[in-house]
């Protein structure tokens, strides 16, 4: 390696390093900020906080790596045009892309290297990060009592609260409570609601008690007579206070590092996501498939089959009976006859609109599931892609503006990034819904700035500016030149 080169990439690297571990610091504690409430008031140990925090971070390489090469190759050829640096290579015959050889070179493996990282480390952290979540979750029962939504607690209760207030959210408001039996069949055959509830707990008890007041008890009556049951018959009866002790032992012995079954296109490789692409596109394939033939089936034209013995019904019907030109097969039938054909035949097809509407609802779902795994596999690719292409949108900005240092190099780079990130995000949210296919929605942020990046660096090696002020006074004094033509006529 000349002694260029070793300058130029000691001096990218150096930037390189501590604008990465910067904006890294910066997006952990927003990370932190994001998921305040789900690590505070749990009592989790300072190990188990930095772990989630470990394997959070890997999931912000997507977002860190690509600011970090924008903002790294702004500051640097901006400091190298500042400092005339670049102008002394010039001069001795070495051009812009010479002087970016070595750091081209860097770039590529880092891309290289950065789709192994999307493609191994991040599924496995994000599969840790979620596990670790959900294992988190459990820690406080209070916590896992959500507001305005059916709450599992242990095995035997499904709580229901409006709102939660008081010191560890221990005072409820507008309580549901669906209770199961041990000795019943599955269902919720108790439920108790009150205007109002209390959590309380004694310090190393294993037991929660949980003091509802002014409620009703309802209790179904179970009975085996096929009248009382129609009535569904229930026992109601009222409480100014009522006690319910819930045992804490499965909360308190919660594993952290319990493996759950989980399911999210982050987790997997891209060998892992074409196989699953496949699998659910054959799926759903057969669901529609089935689905079309179930609604085929509803017409009853499977009924008419093409024999001989058929069209010899069909002509004799024919023979026997002389339609004119506005009769229809009604005509046959009675008029009593008609109407309960004409009925039965609406019922059919509001039958089949509310299948259909129900199953569009269903057949969406899976086609967003869908969508995301595509967009998952093509990002993998595009990340690499566009730290490549940043690369050559900043480095010749850069030498453009002939500006370095924090200031406005980073101003340009964050309103670069931006842009970048945005279009990706709103690329991305109409891919899910189907309003752009995932492919172009993946790639389409990266193939935007493809563009800038080849017109930047023509501008660049050719020593042209983005804007010159001789280029703004010659279009003015064009523009002033042709209204003063025209005044003249």
């Amino acid at each position: 390696m000349k002694t260029l080169d070793r300058y130029i990439l000691s001096a990218y690297l150096k930037t390189f390093f501590s604008v990465f571990i910067i904006l890294m610091f910066i997006f952990i504690l927003q990370s932190i900020w994001l998921y305040i409430s789900e690590l505070a008031g749990r009592g989790l140990d300072l190990l188990i906080v930095f772990k989630f925090l470990w394997y959070v971070s890997p999931r912000l390489i997507p977002l860190v790596l690509p600011l970090t090469i924008l903002v790294t190759s702004l500051m640097v050829f901006g400091n190298f045009s500042e400092n005339y640096e670049f102008a002394a290579m010039k001069s001795s015959g070495i051009s812009l892309q010479r002087a970016m050889k070595s750091l081209t070179f860097f770039i590529v493996l880092l891309s290289v290297f950065v789709f192994f990282f999307a493609n191994n480390v991040i599924p496995y952290s994000e599969y840790r990060w979620l596990n670790l979540r959900r294992n988190i979750q459990q820690f406080k029962p209070a916590m896992a009592i959500a507001e305005g939504q059916f709450s599992q607690i242990g095995n035997d209760f499904n709580i229901k609260v409006k709102e939660k207030s008081g010191e560890n959210d221990r005072f409820l408001e507008e309580v549901v409570i669906h209770k199961k039996e041990a000795n019943r069949i599955s269902g919720n055959h108790t439920v108790i609601i009150a205007d109002n509830g209390e959590l309380t707990s004694e310090e190393g008890s294993n037991t929660l008690s949980l003091v509802l007041n002014n409620g009703n008890y309802y209790n179904e009556i179970y009975t085996k007579d096929p009248m009382r049951k129609i009535r569904q018959e229930f026992v109601r009866s009222s409480f100014e206070e009522y006690v319910i002790n819930i045992d804490l032992t499965e909360f308190n012995n919660k594993d952290i590092d319990k493996e759950n079954k989980l399911n999210n296109q982050n987790m997997y490789n891209v060998k892992e996501l074409r196989a699953e692409i496949d699998s659910q596109s054959q799926r759903y394939t057969k669901i529609i498939k089935a689905f079309s033939n179930s609604m085929y089936f509803r017409t009853g034209m499977t009924k008419f089959t093409r024999n001989n013995k058929t069209k010899r019904s069909i002509s004799s019907i024919n023979d026997t009976l002389s339609f004119k030109p506005n009769d229809t097969l009604l005509n046959i039938f009675t008029a009593k006859h008609q109407k309960e054909i004409v009925k039965m035949a609406l019922n059919n097809v509001k039958s089949s609109l509310q299948a259909v509407n129900s199953k569009n609802k269903e057949y969406t779902k899976k086609e967003k599931q869908l969508n995301k795994y595509e967009i998952a596999l093509n990002e993998k690719f595009a990340l690499a892609a566009t730290c490549i292409i940043l690369f050559f949108v900043g480095a010749p900005l850069g030498a453009i503006i002939r500006k370095g240092g924090m200031g406005l190099p980073m101003v340009i780079a964050i309103v670069l990034f931006l842009t970048y990130h945005f279009i990706g995000i709103f690329a991305k949210n109409s891919a899910e819904d189907g309003t752009l296919h995932p492919v172009i929605a993946s790639w389409l942020n990266t193939l935007i700035m493809l563009p800038l990046g080849i017109w930047l660096t023509y501008r660049a090696t050719t020593d042209q500016g983005i804007l010159t002020f001789d280029g703004i006074n010659a279009l003015f004094s064009k523009l002033f030149k042709k209204k003063k033509e025209s005044n003249n006529y």
